[in-house]
């Protein structure tokens, strides 16, 4: 079994600085939803761990939570993907949390779900915190270019300079079909 985890905003999704609100605001990045499609069709589970702080901060209810889910799910699915589960961190970044990455709990609950070691699994970010929770539980971190990606690339090249950098999850998705794990 193989298994891959995704955050949402920035890899999957255009992120907006003022959060995604609605269903409505929820827009694919281009060749997103195939490559999880692809992924799929290869025998990968998709997982997706996302920080959703905008719960806490009163911008949006669980049910329009859901709804924007739903909506993520169901467009893959008419791709021919599917996304095993959504996990999400409903917190603030004062709240102490361990679920909010850069903390790990998002992660182990995917593997205690999955029954899966994380070790090296690759997760697919596009900012820091993505990458270091990553790295906390020693799977293959992987950043995008997408979202906020390319800012993070300035801080990712000083601090975890060996972090492989993709133009976007299609190309993720295809270095990890076509195995070439050079380019990972």
């Amino acid at each position: 079994m193989k298994l891959i985890i995704l955050d949402r905003d920035g890899v999957i999704n255009h992120d907006l600085d003022a959060f995604i609100k609605s269903p409505e605001e929820w827009l694919p990045i281009p060749g997103s939803l195939q490559a999880i499609a692809r992924l799929s069709r290869a025998g990968f589970r998709v997982f997706v761990a996302t920080n959703q702080s905008g719960l806490a901060r009163g911008l949006f209810d669980i049910e329009t939570l859901n709804a924007i889910h739903r909506k993520m799910s169901d467009a893959v699915q008419e791709v021919g993907g599917h996304i095993d589960a959504v996990l999400f961190c409903p917190h603030g970044p004062d709240d102490n949390c361990k679920c909010r990455k850069p903390k790990p709990d998002l992660y182990r609950e995917i593997a205690r779900r999955s029954q899966h070691s994380l070790q090296d699994i690759p997760i697919v970010g596009d900012s820091l915190r993505d990458i270091e929770a990553a790295i906390s539980v020693n799977a293959h971190p992987i950043l995008v270019r997408t979202g906020k990606g390319e800012k993070t690339l300035t801080t990712l090249s000083k601090t975890h300079p060996n972090v492989p950098v993709f133009e976007d999850l299609f190309s993720v998705s295809e270095a990890l079909i076509n195995q070439t794990s050079s380019q990972l």
